[in-house]
């Protein structure tokens, strides 16, 4: 079955970091709606005033960050003494776990212009304390699909007509997609029933719904039931599907790019604030006297889970 567009939300402004401004596509006040997902951050700019005071150092604890570049770069560094750049169509895949400090400082292209997405993914209560890592993903090593349409799929985690992405063993079953559809094409895709499913985007305006002509949705919490213009959707909007074995997108008059995510949601309660979530408050106020402590680092002699 087809899925149907569930909502649409529309990206909204806001100013993370030290004074990055970017685009928040969805975040704290959506849970658990993307249960697994948390936030995505869209942080393409032009001007480095808005962008180049960075993230510095902070800590994470429970949850996964996913940060894709388009263009531009982020140097990074951690408590653990890793460092490096994220290059543009590269990907860092960090499982912050029981604790870590980093921080991301973005830089521009020659043109000043820097472009790319933070995704936050929750780890389910089990995996809340396991050990940090890095998965650090060049370019090359992205695989991409092209059809004889024109369509191309860009296949960052998930296994695409045989082509699998470089990032595996993710504990919410993931598929991180970078779809590019020509105008005239259709493209459609089977996906994980049960799972959520989210496409966010980038640039271009295409119809996310096989019921094109009229449709029930909800746009930030107010309902809506309108003609085939509204059905189409453009950039800077999430487009969040009910539940079914496929989606379709048809780039009618213009080509449309969009991200496509989803994952298998943990149906456990969220305790958030800032740079960390865990199941309870409790735990929450634990991994904050552990930072203020200084005992946030942990190794496996700290902590037996």
């Amino acid at each position: 079955m087809i899925r149907r567009i569930k909502k649409i939300l529309k990206s909204k402004p806001t100013i993370e970091g030290a004074g990055v401004y970017l685009k928040r596509a969805f975040g704290f006040y959506h849970v658990p709606q993307l249960d697994p997902f948390l936030l995505l951050d869209d942080f393409r700019a032009d001007d480095p005033a808005r962008y180049l005071q960075g993230f510095p150092w902070h800590p994470h604890r429970g949850i996964e960050t996913i940060t894709y570049m388009l263009d531009g770069s982020v140097e990074h560094g951690d408590s653990m003494g890793n460092k490096g750049v994220i290059l543009p169509g590269g990907v860092q895949w960090m499982t912050a776990g029981s604790g870590i400090i980093h921080q991301e400082m973005p830089k521009g292209n020659k043109k000043g212009y820097m472009g790319g997405f933070q995704l936050w993914a929750n780890l389910p209560a089990r995996d809340k304390m396991m050990d940090p890592r890095y998965r650090d993903v060049k370019k090359n090593t992205i695989p991409e699909i092209k059809h004889k349409d024109g369509t191309t799929i860009k296949i960052i985690c998930g296994n695409i007509e045989g082509t699998q992405g470089p990032v595996k063993d993710i504990v919410i079953d993931p598929e991180y997609l970078d779809v590019s559809v020509p105008a005239g094409a259709i493209f459609t895709h089977t996906v994980k029933p049960g799972h959520t499913v989210f496409a966010y985007v980038i640039e271009g305006e295409a119809y996310f719904d096989k019921g094109q002509d009229s449709f029930a949705y909800e746009v930030e919490g107010a309902n809506y039931f309108d003609f085939k213009r509204e059905c189409l959707i453009a950039q800077e909007s999430v487009v969040l599907y009910e539940d079914g074995d496929g989606i379709e997108v048809t780039a009618k008059d213009k080509p449309v790019r969009f991200l496509l995510v989803s994952g298998r949601p943990l149906h456990e309660p969220v305790a958030w604030y800032g740079p960390i979530v865990m199941n309870t408050q409790e735990e929450l106020k634990t991994a904050f006297e552990d930072y203020d402590r200084g005992t946030f680092i942990r190794d496996k002699k700290q902590d037996n889970r």
